[in-house]
């Protein structure tokens, strides 16, 4: 008769598998009506200092806690968008705002390390967020973090 050691750990990785998708989408069916409207999106009106300028046109000063000017994404070069891509979501044209194969590059990485030393956020992720939730760093944080990236893709 054949051994078959493996049965039984593959049982358990099964078990908890299907246990973990199933308490999963309850959560994200109790979740996800109670998350915030995306209209704090559309609706952004970043923080532009105040600048100020002589008769002849020329910028005297700029007041206000950010400098910042607003661009286009049109206007922004490849190369920049590129960049950007590559440090912070290279799979950001594959993923529907989760990357499920960063969260578990980054959850293995976590655990070997017995700490956090991998991040797994997405730009859309950081984008939810940046303009919903706070910066407190937890598991439910990031599950809404996530639910939200979800729900600005679709």
């Amino acid at each position: 008769m054949v051994s078959r050691w493996w049965a039984f750990p593959l049982f358990l990785l099964a078990f908890f598998g299907l246990a973990g998708a199933i308490l999963l989408a309850f959560a994200a069916v109790v979740v996800y009506p109670t998350l915030p409207s995306l209209e704090a999106l559309t609706d952004y009106q970043p923080k532009i200092p105040l600048r100020i300028y002589s008769a002849d046109g020329k910028l005297i000063g700029e007041f206000g806690e950010e400098r910042r000017a607003l661009v286009r994404i049109g206007d922004v070069p490849k190369p920049m968008i590129d960049a950007i891509l590559a440090a912070e979501d290279e799979r950001f044209y594959q993923h529907n705002g989760v990357d499920y194969m960063g969260v578990m590059r980054a959850a293995l990485s976590n655990f070997v390390s017995g700490g956090v030393r991998q991040g797994a956020s997405t730009i859309t992720m950081q984008v939810a967020r940046n303009f919903f939730l706070t910066k407190e760093k937890t598991l439910t944080r990031k599950f809404n973090e996530m639910l939200l990236a979800f729900k600005i893709e679709h």
